[in-house]
């Protein structure tokens, strides 16, 4: 299973990586998840006045489900969390749910932010953009 990170769905709106537009359509969508916090995330750069509007953005969200931050996501998330502030490695709070929710779900996380991403121990990650 793989699980979109803010970036990548905003990348693929905006036509930005060919290669990421051709793995997206190639993948089926019962493959493709997307975390509440990214939903999240994106709702609010739509209520702040982003260019891509809501409806866009719903039509892009229908073929995927999207998975809520459970009790299984919240206990990786502690974990997460812990082990990241004991190594004075911290990432923001979103991005920690994102992953915590990923790992949570035995999936793959997508996304371009791999930079933060990389500290998280058992966090699985691809980078479609390349």
């Amino acid at each position: 299973m793989y699980f979109l990170d803010s970036n990548i769905c905003l990348y693929y709106l905006r036509n930005q990586y060919p290669p990421l537009s051709r793995k997206l359509t190639t993948t089926s969508p019962d493959k493709i998840k997307i975390p509440s916090i990214v939903e999240a995330e994106i709702f609010t750069g739509v209520e702040k006045g982003a260019q891509i509007t809501r409806e866009i953005w719903e039509e892009f969200f229908a073929p995927f489900e999207i998975v809520p931050f459970d009790h299984d996501a919240a206990r990786k998330y502690a974990l997460i969390r812990a082990h990241l502030e004991q190594n004075g490695m911290v990432i923001g709070p979103n991005d920690l749910v994102i992953a915590a929710t990923v790992i949570a779900h035995n999936g793959v996380l997508v996304s371009h932010n791999t930079g933060e991403f990389k500290r998280i121990p058992d966090l699985l990650l691809e980078d479609w953009t390349t």
